[in-house]
C-alpha cells in the first residue's frame, strides 16, 4: 500500500510518500480500503513533535472507506460495509486495519467523505457540550475557534440544544459565515476587548466555555459568569504552559475539567459508541452538516498540513488515497 509517512518529528515537509506493507488483520479485525482521510487536529501535533511508536510512522486518527477483509472472530461488520473508524495512528494511508469495535456503520446514501469527518469533532463537540459541560437550554456558550472541526460541530449541536451561541475566529469572514451554522454572536479573537464584548453579549459572563485553543484559557475563564463551567480540550495554540489560579476560579464558583473523547470511546463504550452512530445518521439525515473546505490528494499530505497550519481552514480538510 502507498502511505503518507514520516521518519522525524517537524514541519509538513518531513511527510514522504512511500510504499509500505500491507497491514495484518488480526481475528477480531476489519481490514479498510481507505477513501478518505478527515485530517484532525491532533495529527497535526503529532505531525509537529508527538510521539513515534515507529520509523517510519504513519500518522491519523480518523478514516473512512470500505472493508475489504474480516478477521476469522468479527461477527458485526463485512466485507463491503462502509465504515469509519478511530485509530492511535494509522490513517494517513491507502488500507488501515483497526478492531471491528473501533468502527461505525456508514448509512446507505451518505458521502462517505461527510461520514469521515464524525467520530473525532462532533463526538468531541457533543461530549464537552453536554456530557462534561452540561449545557441546558436557554444558556449560553462560548465556543472558542468556532470555524475549526470541533467549533462548527459544537456551534451546531448547541443551537439545535436551545442555547444562546457564541463564538470567536480569527477573521470577520470566519464569523460571518458561522451566523449560517447557528451563531448568535461572533468575536475576532484578535481583538484584545474580545472579552469584555462576550460578557457585555452574555449578560455578565457565559454558562459554559468550549475551549480548544490553550492560548485563550485565561480568557475563557474570565468571559465566564457565576457558576461558568469551563471545559479544556486539546492545544490547537500550543499553548506551552496553561497554569491557572484556583482563585480565579474560586471567586465565581467556576469549574475547570479537562476532555478527551478518546478515553469515553475506550472507558465509556457503551454510551459514546452509540451517541457517534446517532451523530452519524443526523448527518445523513441532514439534521447537521458537515463543512468541508479542501480535498488534497494522499501524496500531498505535506500540503494540507500546511494549509490547516495556516489557519485559513473553514471547516474539514480531507486527503483522498
Amino acid at each position: 500500500m502507498k502511505a503518507a509517512v514520516y521518519y522525524e518529528t517537524g514541519l509538513p515537509d518531513v511527510f514522504k510518500y512511500e510504499e509500505r506493507p500491507d497491514p495484518d488483520v488480526m481475528a477480531t479485525s476489519v481490514l479498510i480500503g481507505v477513501e478518505v482521510v478527515s485530517i484532525e487536529g491532533g495529527d497535526v501535533l503529532n505531525r509537529a513533535g508527538g510521539e513515534m511508536p515507529s520509523k517510519p510512522h504513519v500518522v491519523g486518527y480518523q478514516c473512512a472507506g470500505t472493508i475489504k477483509q474480516a478477521g476469522d472472530n468479527v461477527t458485526d461488520r463485512k466485507v463491503g460495509d462502509r465504515v469509519v473508524a478511530t485509530m492511535p495512528f494509522g490513517s494517513h494511508a491507502e488500507l488501515v486495519s483497526v478492531s471491528s469495535m473501533q468502527t461505525w456503520l456508514v448509512p446507505d446514501g451518505m458521502d462517505i467523505r461527510e461520514a469521515a469527518c464524525v467520530p473525532v469533532a462532533y463526538g468531541t463537540a457533543h461530549e464537552c457540550l453536554f456530557e462534561l459541560g452540561g449545557l441546558q437550554e436557554g444558556e449560553s456558550v462560548l465556543i472558542q475557534a468556532g470555524g475549526g472541526g470541533v467549533g462548527l460541530a459544537a456551534i451546531q449541536l448547541a443551537k439545535r440544544a436551545g442555547a444562546t451561541v457564541l463564538a470567536t475566529a480569527g477573521s470577520d469572514e470566519k464569523l460571518e459565515r458561522l451566523k449560517g451554522f447557528g451563531l448568535d454572536h461572533g468575536f475576532n479573537y484578535r481583538d484584545d476587548g474580545w472579552v469584555s464584548k462576550v460578557k457585555a453579549a452574555s449578560g455578565g459572563g457565559v454558562n459554559l466555555v468550549v475551549d480548544s485553543v490553550g492560548t485563550t484559557l485565561a480568557g475563557s475563564i474570565a468571559a465566564t459568569g457565576y457558576r461558568g463551567r469551563i471545559v479544556v480540550v486539546g492545544n490547537a495554540g500550543r499553548a506551552e504552559e496553561r497554569c491557572v489560579d484556583p482563585g480565579v476560579l474560586s471567586e465565581m464558583n467556576r469549574s475547570l475539567t479537562g476532555a478527551f473523547f478518546g478515553a469515553s470511546l475506550m472507558l465509556d463504550r457503551a454510551r459514546a459508541y452509540p451517541m457517534v452512530q446517532t451523530l452519524i445518521e443526523d448527518i445523513a439525515k441532514g439534521e447537521i452538516k458537515v463543512v468541508i473546505d479542501r480535498e488534497f490528494p494522499l501524496s500531498e499530505a505535506n500540503a494540507a498540513h500546511a494549509y490547516i497550519e495556516s489557519r485559513q481552514a473553514f471547516g474539514r480538510v480531507l486527503l483522498m488515497p
